[in-house]
């Protein structure tokens, strides 16, 4: 993917709706569009024109096992009040064995632990997940307001970890317009969502970031 391309992309998606930006990404995909959540606050924005514009998508979701019960609830609730065609997978380490090799998640200053963490019980089972569905689109819920790292992105990207176009609809979308669009149609939130892959909300777990290429493996 050059360049140019994702230049004169970005520059005709920049100040369209996201529900525009999810219909064009379909559209590219060939029918092998993917979108993927961790069901954190307002990830229903996106899973929600997502399956406006084809309900059938397939919604990847890595189920890491640390996840809050509040956060399993809103899954549950989603997926049935959106018909989500959820595709989970998990880890091949169960939490248990994992805290029994390399103990309990790791503390926010650990970043070796924490990038260790991610392998495992992410990384690894994300990366089985594309493999297996593999899309030629990627939707996420990026937001250039949720850390540094992702405020130098765009809509329109070309991953090279996954090698696969990435969009994020609601990359320009403030917390308020996100809010705005839940109460519209009446969908829910959830405020209780913990990663431990991430420690803090400025701080990359991976899929994003370019170290994971140093964890990945074909």
């Amino acid at each position: 993917m050059n360049t140019e391309t994702l230049q004169q992309w970005n520059a005709e998606l920049r100040e369209r709706h996201p529900r525009d930006i999810v219909r064009w990404a379909i559209s590219q995909a060939g029918g092998r569009a993917v979108v993927s959540t961790n069901f954190r606050p307002y990830e229903a924005v996106l899973l929600h024109l997502c399956v406006q514009e084809q309900p059938d998508i397939p919604v990847l979701w890595v189920d890491h096992g640390y996840n809050r019960p509040a956060t399993y609830r809103h899954a549950e609730q989603l997926r049935q009040q959106l018909g989500l065609n959820l595709k989970i997978y998990h880890p091949r380490m169960s939490v248990a064995h994992y805290e029994a090799v390399h103990g309990p998640p790791p503390r926010p200053d650990d970043e070796e632990g924490l990038r260790r963490f991610s392998a495992i019980m992410k990384l690894e089972p994300f990366q089985r997940g594309m493999r297996e569905l593999a899309p030629k689109v990627w939707l996420t819920a990026l937001r250039k307001v949720q850390n540094p790292h992702r405020a130098t992105l765009d809509v329109v990207l070309w991953d090279e970890n996954f090698q696969v176009l990435k969009v994020s609809p609601v990359f320009h979308w403030t917390d308020a317009d996100m809010e705005a669009y839940l109460q519209q149609h009446n969908l829910p939130n959830e405020w209780d969502y913990f990663d431990p892959a991430k420690a803090d909300e400025k701080r990359e777990c991976g899929l994003h970031a370019r170290w994971v290429t140093q964890v990945l493996r074909p």
